[in-house]
């Protein structure tokens, strides 16, 4: 497997959390994972924070609610439900509703 060990457990999580991701969104979401400000965070951590904020971004309506002035809270609350669907879809056990105060982070930020 290629990749420093960083990269190697990222990916090892990824496939664990959401096996049937399509690849187009995994490389995305490994991006977002390797960024500079989530090197501080365990792999675990930045793949959860990435996958969320991927999810978000691509295959929900929450850019067009931050749009129309909803503040990101509010914005991620209307969208948990389709970010679930898109989890759940690509095998993911857990679910963005459930998640803990440290996965609410933005992987962009």
């Amino acid at each position: 497997m290629a990749g420093t060990k960083r990269q190697q457990a990222i990916r090892k999580a990824l496939r664990a959390t959401a096996p049937g991701i399509p690849l187009s969104d995994a490389e995305a979401v490994m991006a977002l994972a390797e960024r500079r400000h989530m090197k501080a965070l365990p792999p675990a951590t930045a793949l959860w924070l990435a996958l969320g904020s991927h999810i978000r971004h691509v295959h929900t309506d929450y850019d067009r609610l931050l749009a129309e002035g909803y503040d990101r809270d509010a914005a991620r609350f209307f969208v948990a439900d389709d970010t679930d669907a898109v989890l759940t879809g690509w095998g993911c056990q857990r679910s963005v509703s459930e998640s803990g105060p440290e996965a609410e982070g933005e992987a962009e930020a």
